[in-house]
Formats: structure tokens, sequence, C-alpha cells
């Protein structure tokens, strides 16, 4: 298992896929651990970095992930079964936006990872297969550290992405629905949890 992740970082950095910092991971690790998370949601696959690690951080931990991207689902796929996870990670193969899930399944974390100027579309479309004491963690929130000078950037469509992610930052700074803390942590998290849990 050592030997597949640092292949997997490997392959992330010669081709140019981002995958989680480790000191995030790290965070959600630890938070799936101290919260008994048995069933994750996560937004965005990639190469299966991210899902795999999480379905490792306890026995009866379940990971569902979602990728558009035919040539990085290939590759979750891949990875998955390599590390013999195949019956604790659903691997989807669907635009996160477009997947229908069952109502009746609700997850202990939603993890959103995946195209960044669509956060807010995400958080409000699978909150509701939040369960009541779940949180929803973003990544990426840094975004390089560009997030909060998006007025100096002089590329159009860097600026675009770095403007969606501040107003991302508002919607959860203002949200009536959920509490978020933020944390500095490698690109930058957010963990968001139901104000009043139903």
């Amino acid at each position: 298992m050592k030997e597949l992740i640092l292949e997997m970082e490997d392959y992330a950095q010669e081709k140019n896929v981002p995958i989680i910092e480790k000191k995030s991971i790290a965070f959600i690790m630890k938070y799936i651990k101290e919260h008994n998370i048995k069933n994750v949601l996560e937004i965005g696959s990639a190469i299966g970095y991210s899902a795999i690690l999480m379905a490792s951080a306890k026995e009866d931990t379940l990971v569902t992930t979602i990728e558009r991207d035919e040539t990085r689902y290939m590759e979750c796929l891949k990875n998955v079964k390599r590390c013999g996870m195949d019956k604790k990670i659903n691997v989807v193969f669907q635009d996160a936006l477009d997947v229908n899930l069952r109502e009746e399944v609700k997850y202990d974390l939603i993890f959103i990872d995946a195209a960044k100027g669509q956060y807010t579309k995400f958080f409000e479309k699978y909150k509701y297969f939040l369960k009541p004491e779940g949180a929803i963690i973003t990544d990426n929130l840094k975004f390089h550290g560009y997030v909060g000078k998006s007025s100096k950037i002089e590329s159009k469509n860097l600026k675009s992405l770095v403007e969606k992610i501040e107003n991302y930052i508002d919607f959860l700074k203002n949200n009536e629905e959920f509490n978020t803390e933020f944390y500095d942590i490698g690109d930058g998290l957010s963990v968001s949890t139901w104000k009043n849990a139903k």
C-alpha cells in the first residue's frame, strides 16, 4: 500500500494531476477516525489518491467517489484494484453535477475537491445527502496563495477562477444552514456542519 501511494504521488507529479496535499489528507484521515466516519462521498476522484487514503483510515469506512475525466477515472479504478480496495471504494464515472444519487443514501462526510468554479453548486446539490451529524470538507481554498488577491491577477481565466473560490468562501461564511471552520492546512480546508442538526 505504501509503495502504491508513493507511485501515485510520482505519477501525479509527472502527469501534472492535482492531488491533495499530505497535510490536508492527514487532517481528513484523523477527522474520519475521531468522528467515526463510515460513509464518505468524494466529489472529484482524480487518480484515487485521496479516496484510497480515506478508505484506509478505518476498517469500516466506505467511499463513493465521482470523476468525470475518463483517463483519471480509469487510472483511479486501476489504483483502487491494485491496493485491494474495490470492495470499499465505489468509483462513479460521471459529471458530479449530473449524478443522481438515491435519496435514501446519506453520508457522514462529503469531500469536495473537483472543479473549483463549481464549489457552490456542488455544496448546494450534495448537502441534501449529508447526515444530520455529518460534515462537508472542501479543499484548495487558498488556491496556491491566490485567494484574497484576485484584484492583482492579470490572467483573465485565473482571476475568474479565484473570484469564484472567494465567492464560495463568502457563501460558506454567510450560510444560514451551516457553521464553517476554516483551516490553514495544506492548500486551505474548510469543515462545514449543520447549524441545527435535524
